[in-house]
């Protein structure tokens, strides 16, 4: 059996089918949304652990299979959070949500 090389990432990673509902966690997602439940989460509407304007956000992305993404300050940490659809052989298969904590000070290259 091939080992799932997502579930230790230090980046958490959770993805929907088309109708919004969690299908996939990876550990690091688990972890942060331990106070909703963790894994336990999966087979539930992403939503479930979103307020009421992040809410209204993933319903954007998902109506317009478009990519969000933003930084936040949360408990010490700047995260990114990268939203972005997926495809299943070219057909719209849901929502992935990736986040990950970063560097204090990250380094940022122009390249040609």
């Amino acid at each position: 059996m091939e080992k799932n090389w997502a579930e230790e990432l230090p980046i958490a990673i959770t993805v929907t089918n088309k109708e919004g509902k969690i299908i996939y966690m990876n550990n690091r997602s688990s972890e942060v949304f331990s106070k909703y439940g963790g894994k336990n989460l999966i087979g539930s509407q992403l939503d479930h652990c979103h307020n009421a304007h992040s809410q209204q956000i993933i319903a954007q992305i998902i109506a317009n299979k478009e990519t969000n993404a933003y930084t936040i300050l949360k408990n010490g940490e700047k995260k990114l959070i990268y939203q972005c659809p997926w495809y299943d052989e070219g057909e719209y298969a849901g929502l992935v949500e990736l986040s990950l904590v970063l560097p204090e000070k990250l380094p940022h290259f122009v390249r040609s």
